[in-house]
């Protein structure tokens, strides 16, 4: 009889299977889980908010709205900023309202509001930057802070749906507002972009609707990541909108670009930039129906590299060095923006003049591009005293004309009439 041959060791036949089963099932890359000793939990980074208010209440305000809506509630808080809240808002004052968090998902968001606050209240510089030359334009503005609008959501993320963008019943808050509500594209994912059943059916959105009404902004800007970009309306087409107030937002994240980003930034409209229209967003709403004058959304962090399945690295920074970078480069770009916003209401008129003597603002060639403007204005002003005098003289030679032919007409009537007189006195 035959010996039978020896069987292989059992670590063998479990790589073996090991193998067989990796060649039929793609092994998906893990996931990068949230960074818990950089990002802050939702409810630590609130209670370090209200903490700084408590301190800083000459400054700072915060108020916790909650409502719902069949079952489902909400709870937002609203930071105020108000450099000095006892002086009476005469109509000089800039109102500038910003949301952050809107999207579950993007915890970066919500870590520059912070960090914005706490410039606004107690840090004097960022990355060396003095900052002591912006207190004249704080005293000009009054800026409402959401530093987490969807915080249902967020707490879906910070249990472990790294990828949900939607707030606590699976609705897009960025996709529940008004304006083109419920329209959906060819490759419409109801996991992503989930509008609700109606315009404004969820509790967030109801409440955010009310803050503009009763703020009335001047400045609205929603704070996102997936990419780096400075866009303004409109998000549901692919143009941006017409006359002054589009050429007035296109000026404003132009010399932001410029000053701050090296032009490296996309600028335009949402819908002609991303590469995808959307339909029901805050933005949208904000310039049509809020009628606020500069309504921006921006994208602050994107990585391009990473998997679409891995979420906290797509919207996130994971690493200390670029969170920090990160964060430092975006609470910059807002004073530039609280700066530019600023200077273009007024010289647009939208908001009336206040003090801004011995101002120096936070960029250099700012001050170069006003001898520009004024050299722009005075040479307006040349053009149109010298416009003046040539119709002047226009007007002159049409009344010595008209007044020569009066003249002609007048002498030849009185010349005829002579004539009929004296052919009379000789008829038979």
């Amino acid at each position: 009889m035959a010996a039978s041959p020896p069987r292989p060791p059992l670590r063998l036949l479990t790589l073996a299977l090991a193998l067989t089963v990796a060649s039929a099932v793609k092994i998906s890359a893990p996931h990068t889980p949230i960074s818990r000793d950089i990002y802050h939990s939702s409810d630590s980074l609130l209670d370090e908010i209200k903490a700084l208010v408590a301190r800083h209440s000459d400054k700072l305000s915060m108020d916790a709205v909650k409502t719902s809506n069949k079952g489902y509630s909400a709870e937002l808080f609203v930071v105020t900023f108000n450099h000095m809240k006892e002086s009476v808002d005469n109509g000089s004052k800039v109102h500038i309202l910003l949301s952050f968090g809107q999207h579950g998902r993007e915890l970066i968001t919500s870590e520059v509001a912070l960090r914005l606050l706490y410039i606004l209240t107690e840090k004097r510089k960022i990355a060396g930057v003095d900052l002591s030359s912006f207190e004249r334009v704080l005293e000009n503005l009054v800026i409402k802070v959401v530093p987490m609008e969807n915080l249902n959501g967020r707490k879906r993320v910070e249990e472990g749906e790294l990828c949900d963008r939607r707030n606590g019943r699976g609705v897009d808050l960025n996709r529940n507002w008004s304006v083109d509500w419920g329209k959906k594209e060819k490759d419409y994912d109801p996991y992503e972009e989930n509008p609700g059943i109606a315009p404004f059916s969820e509790p967030e959105a109801q409440i955010m609707r009310e803050l503009s009404r009763s703020f009335k902004p001047h400045i609205w800007v929603n704070v996102h990541s997936g990419m780096e970009a400075l866009f303004m309306p409109y998000d549901h087409k692919n143009t941006t909108p017409n006359g002054a107030s589009a050429h007035l937002m296109r000026s404003v994240l132009e010399n932001l670009n410029h000053r701050h980003f090296q032009d490296s930034c996309l600028v335009g409209s949402g819908g002609g930039s991303v590469g995808y229209l959307a339909h029901g967003t805050t933005t949208d709403y904000m310039h049509d129906i809020a009628k606020v004058p500069m309504p921006f959304t921006f994208e602050i962090y994107g990585d391009e590299k990473a998997s679409t399945d891995d979420c906290f690295k797509m919207f996130n920074p994971v690493d200390k060095t670029t969170f920090d970078r990160v964060i430092n480069k975006w609470c910059m770009a807002f004073l530039i923006l609280f700066e530019e916003g600023l200077r273009n209401l007024r010289e647009a008129q939208i908001v009336s003049q206040g003090a801004l003597d011995n101002w120096v603002p936070i960029g250099g060639d700012i001050v170069e591009r006003n001898v520009e403007r004024k050299s722009t204005r005075e040479r307006r002003k040349l053009e149109g005293l010298d416009l003046g005098m040539q119709e002047l003289r226009t007007y002159f030679r049409l009344f010595m004309l008209s007044t020569f032919l009066l003249m002609f007409m007048f002498c030849t009537r009185i010349s005829k009439n002579r004539n009929r007189d004296s052919s009379n006195v000789f008829d038979p």
